[in-house]
């Protein structure tokens, strides 16, 4: 290490009220320091929370000084915390270019430095809102969930669903799978499972619950997917089932034994099917941005009926491998087109699943794992990204960990995604960000900001399916309780269209 010493004349910013001071005599160490979260050189949108960050290594006390032009912010204590005003200088500060941060921890009575980092500062905003299921990973206390939504700006999270209202044990239920027309929290659905089942729909202002089983579907509704512009959402119906491994690093299994694709107007309250081949598994719907094509998965599977299938399912679960495929969809007669390949991952020996469209309809980013089509259990799935103008594949490594890469969606201008990851901890799923540019490069992903960055390690829940949002649901968690509450919801009416 090397000796240094500094004078410092220039006035200061502070963030403690009794004006913390850079020491003037330290040592320097020549590495970055370890922070969690990493936030060192990473890329972040101009109307982004404030970064807090406490030092990994061990430390009687650490002194923070952010720098952008002629902004100084210097925060003491063993957690870096600049308030929102501090933070907004900085960030103007550094538009289009980058903040420095250096951080001194001191041990023993002496100073040290570490080797200052940046975070660059990007003018692409991201949507200002972003929800996501919290749920315990425990079997035990499961109806203890909520849907909620966060405001990427600042600290402000709030309840949107709490599964609690409903009812408990006998009287429970479990609810999933929120989603949004084009991030507009005005048209948006979720799914309540059990006692007061039924799928909730949130359409311009009105609220409803519809019963979506038929006798001509496998389930209700599960997976969905709005179509960009018209009141029409297209499910996944399926039998799902989940194993515990004894043996297995991935814990849990989860896996279908049958499903298949429907079609649900919003408006008239009408189901149609999609597809429903019996040797297909279809999941994991998505409409291409025109509103032309739709993209889903399906993994090729026949049964030997010698055990029941979902026994079957579990004892071959390793042979289900899912790939790419899309329809076309003509919205005159509200019908589609012969299934076309669009990523053969069986071939390969994989399977890919949670296509996503980006919103200029160049790049599809999907998962891909060994098998199956529960990725977030897995812990080999990774990010890869297609470009559609020239088919080429590759694994988003900028993104990706030794750790389960999961769940991810596209923000509204197709700059910023946002995805679920197990890096931390292997256990926990917590949503990162990342700028993605014109070509689908991605940068250094950051985890979802708080205000005290010891946050997600004393928070024993999991983030499920981070979508983003333009604005708040409006709708409070007592009327959306009141609404499953009240009925078996509306019934939904069979009608069969011709495939062309």
């Amino acid at each position: 290490m090397k000796k240094h010493s500094i004078f410092l004349a220039a006035a200061l910013v502070l963030c403690g009220c009794q004006g913390p001071e850079v020491p003037a005599d330290y040592d320097v160490i020549d590495r970055l320091p370890a922070i969690y979260p990493d936030y060192t050189e990473v890329t972040v949108p101009i109307n982004i929370a404030p970064l807090t960050f406490e030092l990994e290594d061990s430390a009687t006390q650490m002194i923070t000084r952010f720098s952008a032009g002629d902004e100084l912010v210097v925060c003491e204590g063993l957690k870096a915390q600049p308030t929102m005003k501090q933070w907004k200088r900085l960030k103007t500060a550094a538009a289009d270019g980058k903040m420095s941060v250096e951080v001194f921890a001191e041990r023993s009575g002496h100073w040290s430095r570490y080797a200052p980092f940046s975070i660059y500062v990007s003018t692409d905003s991201i949507d200002p809102w972003l929800s996501y299921r919290m749920i315990s990973p425990s079997y035990v206390t499961y109806e203890e969930l909520t849907l909620n939504q966060r405001c990427l700006e600042n600290y402000d999270e709030r309840v949107m669903v709490d599964n609690m209202l409903c009812g408990t044990e006998a009287t429970g239920q479990c609810v999933n799978c929120h989603n949004y027309q084009q991030q507009n929290p005005r048209r948006m659905q979720f799914h309540a499972r059990q006692y007061h089942g039924g799928t909730i729909i949130v359409y311009d202002g009105k609220i409803k619950k519809v019963n979506m089983r038929n006798d001509s579907t496998i389930s209700a509704g599960v997976y969905p997917t709005w179509h960009p512009t018209l009141p029409l959402i297209v499910y996944s119906t399926n039998h799902t089932s989940q194993s515990f491994h004894t043996r297995d690093l991935n814990k849990i299994e989860v896996f279908d034994s049958a499903s298949d694709l429907i079609l649900y107007n919003v408006e008239t309250n009408e189901v149609s099917q999609v597809e429903n081949d019996s040797t297909e598994f279809e999941v994991f719907p998505f409409w291409a941005p025109d509103g032309k094509t739709l993209y889903y998965c399906s993994a090729h599977f026949e049964f030997r009926d010698t055990v029941e299938a979902s026994v079957e399912t579990i004892m071959r679960a390793k042979e289900i491998k899912y790939s790419l495929y899309r329809k076309s969809f003509d919205a005159q007669t509200l019908t589609f087109g012969p299934r076309e390949m669009v990523y053969d991952a069986d071939s390969l020996g994989l399977s890919a699943t949670l296509p996503r469209i980006s919103p200029d309809g160049r790049f599809l980013m999907f998962t891909l794992g060994e098998y199956g089509v529960f990725h977030i259990w897995h812990r080999d799935a990774d990010l890869y990204m297609m470009d559609l103008t020239t088919g080429e594949v590759r694994p988003m490594d900028e993104l990706n960990s030794p750790e389960t890469e999961s769940y991810h969606s596209w923000s509204s201008t197709g700059r910023w995604v946002a995805f679920s990851s197990r890096r931390d901890d292997g256990g926990y799923t917590r949503p990162f960000f990342a700028h993605i540019d014109s070509e689908g490069r991605a940068t250094k992903p950051f985890e979802l900001p708080q205000r005290d960055p010891d946050h997600h390690r004393q928070l024993m829940k999991s983030y499920n399916i981070p979508e983003f949002m333009l604005g708040p649901v409006t709708v409070s968690p007592q009327e959306f309780a009141d609404v499953l509450k009240a009925s078996d919801g509306e019934p939904v009416r069979w009608v069969t269209r011709s495939r062309r």
